[in-house]
């Protein structure tokens, strides 16, 4: 390892990375901004893995020869059609299905966990109580990993890539942290029930279905909010972070407007709990599906303006009405077309191509697919192919996929800690501003490093990925063959010198795997 280490410090594999803007900002290997416009017809071999890495979670020999027969038209058509129900490798999906978040109903897991809280706390012998409550904080890690564990199959192994990146996209905007309460049991019925069928539909539905599960009412505080007592956190994310946008052209008096017409939806609690004793007047009012619950004792009825309009209707009428202001808002339009720029295309966004696709977004009624369809078409998304920096999720999956390509992992903990390691942690955000888009968040000399670790870890050896409980020493092959198909029709060609000089130095074919996951070419996409 003296020699990579050596190559790294003089600026050949990953060292080329090291000097942060440069690795992030331009076209990999030796292309230059001319070639990159004469290869946007798309009929050189480099173009098309390009375009491929861009829109899986990293190309495969596989993939590769998926879309050589289906032809590129063909294939993106498929990838923009939604199926949340996508196929998977039987291995891959045996292990889901294997899952707690499976096979038990989301209000059957937190009346459990309820119970148990309850139990432990009730206990007199204080070291009872606390083996106990550890062994709740316990349960909830481990439905919170079980959460991540499934992401990252998907991610690995679904044959639709366009949706999964979307799954991704729209729980960071949408963001959760895992440690707040019992949010660990929540957010994986979050994401499977209230983002995960919208990720290619009507932007509307998918914000509604946020807006009334419990992990996001629960974790922006709207359980709190009622009438007389108002919580307004919830209400300004709303408006800051999920639809308008900084700057969106909403005042404060809006965010108390919509502070009202959001009071009095919250979560049942506790989940077991039986409904509350109404007024006759209000009790058609009340709303219970699941654990969301709609008390209208605790809403605030009076007349609301939003954004200078009237708000017609009342209780959930007038929360759908501001949902509907708020969703076909041009600033939200904006707002999106900004934000998937930077994930698809560039963390420099083009002005003309947000306004390109906030027009689509607003003529095709918030249409994510039609939208993501005019993005993907554009001159700007062709031109760009290989200059997006991969941030540390993109990474990791990106080389395990190239890794073992098909072959299913059969335990996801190892690829949780190197995207851990490397900062950002599945539903870890402690903010619910999301993990930045932008290269400059992920490109320092620290990261750097630390990828240059992740990458021997991953070149060198199958690192636990096959070993699990039951199959403790099922560890073939060796280490992974990146040396393969995929890389000699088309990785090899978008490899500038230095990096092509270092892999011809490796003493090993682990070392040369670690040298081709180091390069500057494969921290873009």
């Amino acid at each position: 390892m003296d020699l990579l280490r050596r190559h790294l410090l003089a600026g050949s594999a990953a060292g080329a990375c090291l000097g942060l803007a440069g690795c992030a900002s331009r076209p990999s290997g030796d292309t230059g901004p001319g070639d990159v416009l004469a290869e946007s017809r798309g009929d050189t071999p480099v173009h098309q893995l390009r375009w491929l890495n861009r829109l899986s979670w990293g190309a495969t020999p596989e993939v590769a020869r998926q879309l050589a027969s289906q032809g590129r038209s063909r294939w993106l058509a498929q990838q923009l059609k939604a199926q949340p129900g996508a196929p998977l490798p039987p291995e891959a999906q045996a292990q889901i299905d294997a899952m707690t978040i499976t096979r038990e109903p989301l209000v059957a897991r937190v009346v459990a966990l309820e119970a148990q809280r309850r139990a432990a706390d009730a206990l007199k012998d204080d070291e009872a109580k606390k083996a106990a409550q550890q062994a709740y904080q316990q349960e909830l890690n481990r439905q919170g990993r079980e959460s991540a564990q499934r992401f990252v199959l998907r991610a690995l192994y679904s044959p639709q890539q366009v949706q999964e990146q979307m799954v991704w996209f729209w729980m960071n905007h949408f963001s959760l942290h895992l440690y707040k309460g019992n949010l660990r049991a929540l957010i994986p019925d979050f994401e499977e029930q209230a983002v995960r069928p919208h990720v290619l539909g009507r932007f509307r539905e998918l914000l509604g279905a946020t807006v009334y599960h419990p992990a996001m009412l629960r974790y922006l505080d709207n359980e709190h909010n009622a009438s007389g007592r108002l919580n307004e956190n919830y209400a300004r994310e709303l408006m800051e972070l999920h639809t308008l946008g900084v700057g969106g052209g909403y005042s404060q008096q809006d965010v108390q407007a919509m502070a009202r017409v959001l009071s009095g939806l919250g979560v049942v609690n506790p989940p077991d709990a039986a409904p509350p004793q109404l007024p006759p007047a209000l009790q058609g009012q009340y709303v219970r599906r699941g654990l969301f619950e709609f008390n209208p004792r605790r809403h605030d009825g009076s007349p609301q303006s939003l954004m200078g309009q009237p708000l017609p209707g009342q209780g959930l009428q007038r929360v759908e009405a501001a949902l509907d202001r708020l969703a076909r808002h041009p600033s939200t339009a904006r707002f999106l077309a900004r934000k998937l720029v930077l994930f698809w295309v560039s963390d420099k966004p083009s002005p003309d191509l947000v306004d390109k696709l906030a027009r689509a977004f607003q003529r095709h009624d918030g249409d994510i697919a039609a939208t993501l369809e005019v993005l993907f078409a554009s001159p700007e998304f062709a031109a760009s192919l290989g200059t997006l920096f991969r941030d540390p999720v993109h990474y990791v999956l990106a080389a395990v996929r190239l890794a073992y390509d098909g072959r299913v992992i059969l335990n996801p903990n190892p690829v949780l800690n190197w995207i851990n390691r490397l900062g950002e942690p599945l539903y870890g955000r402690s903010t619910p501003d999301g993990y930045p888009l932008e290269s400059a968040a992920w490109s320092s000399a620290g990261q750097m490093s630390t990828r240059f670790e992740v990458a021997r870890a991953i070149g060198s050896g199958p690192a636990g990925l096959f070993k699990t409980e039951t199959q403790p020493v099922v560890e073939k092959p060796a280490f992974p063959q990146l040396s393969n198909a995929l890389y000699h029709q088309g990785l090899a060609q978008s490899l500038g010198p230095r990096t092509r000089q270092a892999l011809e130095q490796a003493t090993s074919p682990q070392e040369w795997n670690t040298f081709l996951l180091s390069s500057p070419e494969f921290m873009n996409r």
